[in-house]
């Protein structure tokens, strides 16, 4: 689980770095192209990236280890999408 403070504000304190990357990666992703083969993977994990965000944001605490699913699923969806668009063409 993720770690709670007692102090005023500590809990969000504590999640500023985790809020900051789910917010970088919710707009990474929603320049994903809809045309691309992971559009609707990308879309899956935004939902869930975006009801986490709310969570933290709320006080909530969700498990370290569900953070980091999602966090790393973003990443990947993101390296696969450049992958996709960045592969070599074949001539005919």
């Amino acid at each position: 689980m993720v770690a709670r403070s007692t102090r005023a504000g500590g809990t969000q304190d504590m999640h500023e770095p985790t809020v900051k990357l789910i917010q970088l990666l919710l707009s990474r992703l929603e320049h994903i192209s809809a045309d691309s083969v992971c559009a609707h993977r990308a879309s899956g994990i935004r939902g869930s990236l975006f009801r986490a965000l709310e969570s933290l944001e709320n006080g909530e605490v969700i498990p370290q280890a569900r953070l980091e699913l999602l966090i790393s699923s973003g990443f990947s969806t993101l390296e696969y999408a450049l992958r996709e668009n960045f592969k070599p063409r074949t001539a005919h």
